[in-house]
């Protein structure tokens, strides 16, 4: 599971795409909330705001 920017998500599905060899599901975290889990402030790859969730 990858929580990046707009500017990263190109990057995080060829990172899943290479480790569980199939496409991930991409959800837009301004459109989707969950209740179980917390959203990071921030991108995994850099300082700018999480955007996506490639899972």
């Amino acid at each position: 599971m990858y929580v990046v920017c707009k500017d990263h998500v190109e990057l995080a599905i060829d990172k899943f795409i290479d480790e569980y060899e199939k496409a991930p599901d991409i959800v837009d975290l301004q459109e989707v909330e969950f209740s179980a889990w917390e959203q990071p402030g921030h991108c995994d790859h850099c300082r700018q705001e999480a955007r996506f969730l490639v899972v």
